[in-house]
């Protein structure tokens, strides 16, 4: 299933570094920049955070809430945010349920071997909690610029 903007973004609850629950429905009444990643430390995904750390002013004065999401436990999500100073919280789907409702759980190709894993792909959702944007070409090093565009 692929969500097109102008849907409802399907809502969810999971955990975050800190082991707090949260809920789409938390937000609502902001936008949010929910953008999903393969890995944390990762030379990409590294790449996309600290654009985000570094432009997180910029997008916080644009009315947004940032967070990341991935595979990735909390644990090493907690570390993540302190190796790079990340400002904003990251989800840990280990069940992998917001990427399944999402769509971004999904057959991968390297080398020839097939495998799941995360497409990289950046949500911005509206104050109503309706996709508003859907970023699947994401540019890791000015992914700030691609959000407030």
């Amino acid at each position: 299933m692929s969500l097109e903007v102008g849907q409802m973004a399907p809502a969810f609850e999971a955990k975050i570094e800190t082991g707090e629950t949260v809920k789409l429905s938390d937000y609502k009444g902001k936008k949010v920049v929910l953008y999903f990643y393969p890995k944390d430390a990762t030379p990409g995904c590294t790449a996309q955070a600290c654009n985000l750390r570094d432009n997180y002013d910029t997008l916080l004065k644009a009315g947004f809430v940032v967070l990341g999401i991935s595979s990735d436990a909390e644990k090493s999500h907690q570390k993540f945010i302190e190796k790079q100073s990340l400002p904003f919280s990251l989800i840990a789907d280990t069940d992998l349920k917001v990427h399944e409702a999402y769509g971004t759980w999904v057959e991968k190709s390297m080398y020839g071997r097939k495998y799941m894993g995360t497409a990289r792909t950046t949500f911005v959702i509206d104050e109503q909690g309706k996709i508003a944007e859907v970023i699947e070409k994401v540019d890791t090093k000015n992914h700030t610029a691609q959000i407030l565009k």
